[in-house]
């Protein structure tokens, strides 16, 4: 881990740079006082800016991604942009930014690569006398309604898509703004082929403001759950990431809120701390929890067969030893008190029908 200065500022929740593991070099975040060009204002000793926020509109050569994970419930999905500006620091995909030579750190949260063409790509791949229909998840790795996303409605544009196809879809959100396509959600709810995740990781407003620093707040998300719940959708909870010491406590209180607001069903994963992610949340929890960061790091371990993290497609998603054991029985016992059930996989493929291909789309293959 690098052991330069780190540099936390508001609304962000990595607190350094460092460069792309394929790169030779390595970069650190900038001090604050350095965060802004020659000739530029002044900031604030106050309240120093935060990382701007770059959105890179791209033409992407391809829109569904497929996986054989045997601890995932589906091998399709939709990724709207790479990067999130979320800012949630223990995000599992900020490595991927590494393959486009960016930083897991600050770039993942502010340099966001918005792919424009993907309803015309999604269009044309699923008119392909090959293509087999299946559940595609949007927003495995990302999440299709950060900020960007208001303005640019690159999601809504794959759900129009999806909904004309009459495609499974499962979408993966912590941001109440999916709630504005609840004219083509509640259409596919009535034919049972749509479900709503939203992550739920606190229902405490200052530590959510530290863990999910752009993501709505936690009352804005079980208010997107109501809403979507009162229109028909089906609703799951992620309590997720549980960090043991820091947010499992709240497991409960977090399925009974969701539970109230309208939600079905309910599932948890436990903090993952692939690549760089261990780096950077080790560094968050120095910054935010000093006197409390070897005793979270030595519990992951003891729920990690002594490591950070076990890849093991086996544990990966709930840990194992006694105190994995422990959360798993909380919330076995949890759904029952709440009268709730783990999320089904939609796996209703025969409403499928090749949506109309415009003939000026012939040459996106």
């Amino acid at each position: 881990m690098s052991t330069h200065p780190l540099h936390f500022v508001k609304g962000r929740g990595s607190g350094s740079n460092p460069g792309s593991r394929f790169d030779a070099f390595q970069r650190e975040a900038l001090a604050p006082e350095l965060q802004h060009w020659p000739g530029d204002e002044e900031p604030d000793a106050e309240d120093a800016p935060s990382a701007k926020t770059i959105v890179v509109q791209q033409q992407a050569r391809s829109i569904i991604s497929r996986n054989q994970s045997p601890d995932i419930g589906f091998d399709q999905s939709i990724n709207p942009y790479q990067g999130c500006e979320h800012g949630c620091v223990y995000c599992y995909a900020r490595p991927t930014h590494a393959y486009l030579g960016l930083s897991p750190g600050l770039d993942f949260e502010t340099q966001i690569f918005a792919k424009v063409n993907a309803a015309a790509l999604l269009r044309a791949e699923l008119c392909k006398p090959g293509y087999v229909p299946g559940l595609i998840v949007v927003g495995s790795n990302t999440d299709p309604y950060q900020p960007t996303e208001r303005k640019l409605g690159i999601t809504r544009s794959v759900l129009e898509v999806l909904a004309e196809a009459q495609v499974p879809v499962g979408i993966i959100t912590k941001n109440a703004l999916v709630t504005r396509d609840l004219d083509i959600l509640s259409g596919m709810a009535r034919k049972g082929l749509v479900q709503v995740n939203v992550s739920v990781t606190t229902l405490d407003h200052a530590l959510a403001r530290k863990l999910d620093p752009r993501a709505s707040s936690p009352t804005s998300r079980l208010q997107a759950i109501e809403t979507l719940a009162s229109a028909g959708i089906p609703v799951a909870v992620f309590s997720s990431p549980m960090i043991p010491a820091i947010n499992d406590v709240e497991l409960e209180k977090i399925m009974q809120a969701a539970a109230e607001a309208g939600a079905r069903y309910a599932t948890y994963v436990l903090l993952r701390l692939p690549l760089e992610v261990r780096d950077l949340f080790v560094q968050w929890l120095q910054q935010h929890y000093p006197l409390r960061a070897e005793h979270v790091m030595h519990r992951v371990q003891q729920m990690r067969g002594g490591k950070d993290y076990d890849p093991d497609f086996a544990t990966r998603m709930k840990g194992s030893g006694l105190f994995a054991s422990l959360l798993a029985q909380r919330f076995q016992i949890a759904l029952k008190r709440y009268g709730l059930q783990k999320p089904p996989t939609l796996a209703d493929v025969s409403q499928f029908t090749p949506p109309q291909v415009p003939s000026a789309q012939s040459s996106l293959f």
